[in-house]
């Protein structure tokens, strides 16, 4: 049964519902800032962001999706029970961390989910450590880019404005955040699409259905970017609240900054084929453009609960995906 063709498309029928749940759990990035401020209703934001994040099928490679395809682990022990129960991991965890509303980065959850079903298939000789350690380390660097981007375009953009009176700033930065709003979309889409095409790519390499080159195919892009645009559309309300009001109060200037900042960070990831978490780097951001103000401006007790989060995602997919691994066998066998 496992190795039939229909259990292939079983599978990536999965990757796309992971494709769907990592849309609709990181739909509050694009959208919490441009919400939170006002400048556009839940409704018409998550239509803006969805449309972007499909448009960036128009401005991207592939070099995201290769790193998740064949930079973590090594593709000659992919099977089809070690995707399934990879994927099963990191939605299971993206679920938990939505129902719980914390902002946990979906990238990371799949990361872990093919790291502990490696593992427990072939142990750690599996695992390719360069892959790993350049996406473990943009867990740090990633926020913190976002932040010091995000105290900078904040602090840029309070003093190109400081001769000007509230009203007017506030109608200009309007109009702009609808400009942030839709690159950063562009970016979430970039990076995030890319990771559901690297995991459907490897199921379909590893049934000799690529031949001997590891590619992306077209339908599958075009797949993956719709489906996460319909993920997106749904929403993840429950983690709006958390990252648009909990973390610091925005205005539409603030609005802006951030994702001015998290789009930059993001882009730039994208084109150097790093899989990074739009989670981290939008929280980042806020985080820097709450700081102009003043540090007491950051709600840090609520920023500490999401870098929790963020540590224990892959660590934590990766156990689930082990559990499933390993249940999946007993079961089968």
């Amino acid at each position: 049964m496992l190795e039939s063709m229909g259990f292939v498309i079983f599978l990536v029928v999965t990757a796309l519902v992971f494709d769907f749940i990592n849309g609709f759990h990181d739909s509050a990035n694009s959208i919490s800032t441009v919400v939170s401020t006002r400048v556009l209703s839940p409704k018409y934001a998550v239509i803006w962001a969805a449309f972007f994040n499909f448009a960036a099928v128009f401005f991207v490679g592939t070099a995201v999706a290769h790193t998740v395809g064949r930079g973590i682990i090594h593709l000659e022990i992919v099977d089809n029970l070690l995707i399934l129960s990879a994927l099963g991991g990191a939605i299971i965890w993206n679920l938990i961390t939505w129902y719980y509303g914390l902002p946990s980065s979906s990238s990371h959850a799949l990361i872990g989910g093919l790291i502990g079903a490696g593992i427990a298939k072939a142990g750690t000789n599996t695992l390719i450590w360069s892959g790993i350690l350049k996406t473990t380390v943009f867990i740090v660097i990633s926020p913190v880019i976002g932040m010091i981007l995000g105290f900078i375009f904040m602090v840029i953009s309070l003093n190109l404005n400081r001769y000007s009176n509230m009203a007017r700033s506030d109608k200009l930065y309007r109009k702009l955040q609808l400009v942030s709003a839709a690159v950063y979309s562009l970016g979430h889409g970039m990076n995030d699409a890319q990771k559901t095409m690297g995991i459907i790519a490897m199921a379909l390499f590893s049934k000799g259905l690529l031949g001997n080159t590891f590619y992306i195919p077209l339908w599958v892009i075009i797949a993956c970017y719709t489906v996460i645009s319909l993920g997106t559309m749904f929403g993840g309300w429950r983690i709006v609240k958390t990252m648009g009001t909990k973390i610091t109060a925005l205005q539409p200037i603030g609005g802006f900054s951030a994702e001015t900042a998290a789009a930059c960070s993001i882009i730039g990831a994208s084109i150097a084929g790093i899989p990074v978490s739009t989670t981290h780097t939008i929280t980042g951001a806020i985080v820097g453009v709450g700081a102009t103000k003043r540090l007491s401006a950051v709600r840090w007790g609520v920023a500490g609960h999401i870098i929790w989060a963020w540590i224990l995602t892959i660590p934590i997919s990766a156990i689930i995906s082990a559990i499933i691994y390993f249940s999946l066998k007993y079961f089968l066998s």
